[in-house]
């Protein structure tokens, strides 16, 4: 198993602001909609992420990565989807280089840290971004 950045994951909450949410939901009671809507509740700039939705509580979404305006600088590229259809989103998220790449809990691919670490860009992998930000906001 590749080694990813656990360690960072205070700093890497404290300097991010832009949060792309790929795979983002539009219905309430799904982990996407849920984790996107507490991160805006806590301070950042969420860019949603789906093909399907026209836009997410007001906010446009964008079709992939590669839709998002060139003047929004991605800090995270937060990853909903199943860990089989990730490689091609950290392939697209490698050409607008974000700091980060967030693969939520559950999702796990070996070949997608890969790649994004040989880009110089964090991975933080099977883990909640809401959980992790509620925990070290309470610590």
């Amino acid at each position: 198993m590749a080694s990813f950045d656990e360690d960072k994951i205070l700093s890497i909450l404290k300097e991010s602001k832009t949060v792309a949410v790929v795979g983002i939901s539009d219905k309430p009671e799904r982990d996407s909609y849920r984790v996107a809507n507490y991160l805006r509740e806590n301070g950042y700039e969420i860019l949603p992420v789906n093909p399907g939705i026209e836009q997410w509580e007001g906010l446009k979404s964008y079709k992939g990565l590669m839709d998002i305006p060139g003047d929004k600088k991605v800090d995270i590229v937060d990853i909903f989807r199943k860990s089989d259809a990730v490689v091609p989103i950290v392939q697209e998220a490698v050409k607008i280089h974000p700091k980060t790449v967030w693969m939520q809990e559950g999702v796990i691919n070996e070949e997608a840290a890969s790649l994004a670490k040989k880009n110089s860009i964090l991975v933080v992998m099977d883990r909640c971004m809401m959980k992790e930000h509620a925990r070290i906001s309470t610590s």
